[in-house]
């Protein structure tokens, strides 16, 4: 039996059209795929993803809503090192010129952001996760 058997195409390809993120649209392509007939194995192949995930997917698609079904769940993570007044203050720094708070440079770099953070807050971050605050910051580095 079809996996997929209760689920429109056209709402596949409705939902594909509305999708805003890539992991959503990588999951409807899958299951486009997979009731125009490819098989599971094959799709491994085509998508570099585990047969498990691809059931999994399918699976999620079959019982769930499809805005639901194609994101992933919510994951809690580790909280934030820096509070929500901390992250203000470093936003609103960011806005400055670094030399506003004794760096010898005219703009902000992200090893200079993560400087800047150890400094005013003893926190430690990776560049990763400095370069994603400067992102959140809107910040035009």
């Amino acid at each position: 039996m079809d996996k997929l058997d209760g689920v429109p195409l056209s709402a596949l390809q409705d939902q594909l059209d509305a999708a805003e993120s890539a992991k959503a649209a990588k999951r409807l392509m899958v299951a486009i795929a997979y009731k125009d007939g490819v098989s599971v194995s094959a799709l491994s192949e085509r998508y570099g993803v585990p047969e498990s995930t691809l059931y999994y997917w399918l699976d999620r698609i079959a019982e769930n809503p499809l805005s639901e079904a194609v994101e992933d769940d919510d994951r809690p993570g580790r909280p934030s090192e820096l509070d929500d007044r901390d992250r203000e203050a470093l936003f609103d720094a960011l806005a400055d010129s670094p030399d506003a708070y004794d760096f010898e440079a005219s703009s902000w770099t992200p090893q200079l952001v993560r400087e800047f953070i150890e400094r005013e807050f003893g926190v430690s971050y990776s560049l990763g996760h400095v370069r994603r605050l400067i992102r959140e910051s809107d910040a035009s580095l």
